[in-house]
């Protein structure tokens, strides 16, 4: 007989979770997602994923201008009932009012991106990029795994739909000048170190 505790998953409300829910509720697993006022619970991640995401987030941080910030998996609030957690995010720097904050408004958002694992092609595919330009973020990027190397889809927001709208799919190396000038070497995920 075990003595460990059993674990009690919460019992969603009439009307399913709100984004405020998951900065109350004890316990979730980290990295907890609220779409369509369901709680999305993560797998572990691979290093394949790991390294994609250090890769681009330390890209950034060197070649963004100091009013825009980078941030990992930290949550959008993009209704009470969606709260995703892309894998990247760029937001403007004042978007941050302290260092307990959890979530950001789409509007600070100028940047989501997501790096797509087996358990998140349906969401990082169609679910999230909707929602995310419904609710005006001008960029999306999503990162694909093709034999282990990195190749990133690169959309930018129409805003008549509000939908977004293919721009480039990058192989090698991610260059841009769409929403900043950028130039990253996307072989470095294949090396050690983390991608360095």
């Amino acid at each position: 007989m075990s003595t460990e505790p059993e674990y009690r998953w919460p019992r969603p409300p009439q009307g399913g979770y709100t984004a405020e829910d998951l900065d109350r509720l004890p316990d979730l697993p980290p990295h907890t997602e609220l779409i369509d006022g369901s709680l999305v619970l993560v797998s572990p991640q691979t290093a394949f994923h790991d390294r994609v995401m250090y890769l681009l987030q330390s890209s950034l941080l060197q070649a963004l201008p100091s009013e825009v910030d980078v941030y990992r998996e930290m949550t959008v609030t993009l209704s009470r009932r969606d709260r995703p957690e892309p894998d990247i995010l760029v937001v403007r720097a004042e978007a941050l009012r302290d260092l307990k904050q959890t979530t950001f408004a789409p509007e600070d958002v100028l940047l989501a991106v997501e790096v797509v694992s087996p358990d998140s092609e349906v969401r990082d595919r169609g679910i999230k990029p909707a929602k995310y330009a419904a609710a005006g973020i001008p960029h999306f990027w999503r990162v694909e795994n093709v034999d282990d190397r990195p190749v990133v889809y690169v959309y930018e927001l129409d805003p008549a739909p509000r939908s977004y709208a293919l721009t480039g799919i990058h192989h090698d190396e991610l260059k841009t000048t769409v929403p900043f000038d950028l130039h990253i070497d996307l072989t470095a995920v294949r090396h050690g170190r983390r991608g360095a």
